[in-house]
């Protein structure tokens, strides 16, 4: 016997995959009647560029293949984790060959296109621009995070999401029904909730419910072969979080633990860090992280609440984990519950735009240094009036460039500590003439 001759049947979720729009599930917001992929797709004018961005499992790589079927085009795969510029050339030129023979365009459908750097995505532009090729590119990272902005700009956005429990269920169903394609020569019995536990636990992910399915199917016994509810839930119970650390689902975790500290929910916040670390998140982000915070929502409302922050992450740095896990959870509770306040973020931000507006404003005279006899010529240091030798401490003393005149950027609000900066600066415009 050959041992080459004979070739392994394709994985369930590679066979089981839609042929056209029709067994397509999911994504309704795009596809359904009306929406805007539908439209799109019914227009004809298919653009040179679209980027599909969604989780994992939600059906880019199988649409990228039923577009490139309505439009007639040839569909060529590119792996950015595996190929480089010189294939994009060697592609580009068998799509410009085709399209000259034949007249047949070439879909380039480009997987995980988030993990080319500037340069190779740059190198699809030229051909993108003429025609040459149609890209569709997948993510599951934020494209304006991911691609760069010269691609991006070339390109329409659509946003596939994480299918819901009853899509799954009925692709499960279909796949255990198919005598073809699927599972059904086996005829196999499901018993109830068994493949309602697994669409539940693959997070809306269909290739994870589909290899899950197959997997499970493996193993069974007995005439008919039966899936039963407890081998379903020891199976997917050994999944891991569906997490990425440098992907959306991680600045969506970071996002909520964000939000809910500035809503100073001590419960909530804790739930969000607790389930950062479960899924493997670098403790050392999640604390720096929390000195932003600090910072960004806190700031001179509590003064500490920088340095907890940042003694937490260096006791984080010396414990590890799982020791410093209680580190992590007194920063967060103390962040939580710490009176709030912006305006340290907001002061920094209005200052740099108008440093952004008037980047050379010239120093005045008076607040210049003047080491060189030529400088003390020149007028530098004329006026200073040095605070520690004067009656009102320099008081009356202008610190801005003229072209940008006196500005408050730091209005401290009445939280914390802040309420006694803001009695102090009410204080010091009033010794200054100035108003409230």
């Amino acid at each position: 016997m050959d041992l080459f001759a004979s070739k392994a049947p394709a994985p369930l979720a590679e066979r089981m995959r839609p042929r056209d729009l029709d067994e397509f599930l999911g994504q309704r917001h795009l596809l359904g009647e009306g929406k805007p992929l539908r439209r799109y797709l019914a227009s004809g004018a298919l653009s040179s560029s679209l980027i599909l961005w969604g989780p994992p499992g939600t059906g880019k790589t199988t649409l990228a293949r039923i577009l490139a079927g309505i439009v007639e085009a040839e569909f060529a795969t590119f792996s950015a984790v595996t190929s480089g510029v010189k294939e994009v050339r060697a592609l580009v030129a068998a799509a410009r060959d085709r399209q000259a023979l034949g007249g047949r365009r070439t879909l380039l459908f480009v997987d995980e296109i988030h993990r080319f750097n500037k340069a190779q995505q740059d190198a699809f532009l030229p051909h993108v621009e003429d025609g040459t090729i149609i890209l569709v590119g997948a993510t599951t990272e934020n494209p304006s995070f991911e691609v760069n902005s010269a691609l991006l700009s070339r390109s329409r956005v659509f946003t596939l999401q994480a299918l819901g429990e009853g899509d799954i269920l009925a692709l499960l169903e279909r796949a255990l029904a198919d005598p073809e394609r699927g599972l059904g020569a086996q005829g196999i019995v499901a018993e109830e909730g068994a493949l309602a536990l697994i669409a539940g636990a693959s997070n809306g992910d269909a290739r994870v419910a589909l290899n899950s399915l197959e997997m499970l199917a493996a193993s069974l016994e007995g005439d008919p072969p039966r899936l039963e509810v407890a081998a379903a839930a020891e199976l997917m119970r050994r999944r891991s979080h569906r997490y990425d650390k440098a992907g959306e689902e991680h600045y969506n975790l970071i996002s909520a633990l964000h939000k809910s500290l500035r809503d100073s929910d001590p419960d909530a916040s804790l739930y969000w860090a607790a389930r950062m670390l479960a899924s493997g998140e670098d403790p050392l982000y999640l604390m720096r992280r929390l000195v932003r915070f600090a910072s960004e929502d806190i700031g001179n409302a509590d003064p500490r609440a920088l340095q907890l922050a940042v003694a937490g992450m260096q006791a984080v740095h010396f414990l590890g984990l799982p020791e410093g896990d209680t580190a992590v959870a007194q920063t967060v509770l103390y962040l939580a519950t710490a009176p709030k306040s912006n305006r340290v973020y907001a002061a920094i931000q209005a200052a740099a735009a108008d440093v952004e507006a008037l980047p050379d404003a010239p120093v005045p005279l008076h607040l210049r240094n003047a080491p060189t006899r030529l400088m003390k010529e020149l007028g530098y240091g004329d006026g200073y009036v040095y605070a520690h030798n004067d009656a009102e401490g320099g008081l009356r003393q202008d610190h801005f460039p003229a072209e940008i005149g006196a500005k408050r950027y730091y209005e401290p609000s009445g939280h914390g500590h802040e309420a006694r900066i803001r009695e102090f600066l009410a204080w010091r415009r009033r010794e200054r003439g100035e108003g409230p």
